[in-house]
């Protein structure tokens, strides 16, 4: 059975996260209720990018109507767990 990380370690991935795909972003200022795109110089390219790198990093399945859901530090903090422990559910 899969863990699912704790909320410092979902905050630490995504932060990584932003840090490879706006690496000029200065993230130690990054309000955690506020939409990462209205703090950082990202556009809707660069948020797919985010979400594809979590998927790729957490081995879970987002479904494109939760990517709003991710958009900022606090939302990934209270979204992510859900799905990873969705996806650690046996199905039925």
């Amino acid at each position: 059975m899969t863990t699912v990380p704790t909320p410092d370690e979902i905050k630490a991935t995504a932060l990584r996260i932003l840090g490879e795909i706006a690496p000029e972003a200065d993230l130690s200022s990054l309000n955690p209720d506020v939409s990462f795109r209205d703090q950082l110089d990202i556009d809707s390219m660069d948020f797919l990018n985010f979400v594809i790198a979590l998927h790729e990093t957490l081995h879970i399945d987002i479904p494109e109507a939760d990517y709003p859901k991710l958009d900022s530090l606090t939302a990934c903090v209270k979204h992510l767990p859900e799905l990873l422990i969705a996806k650690t559910e046996p199905p039925g």
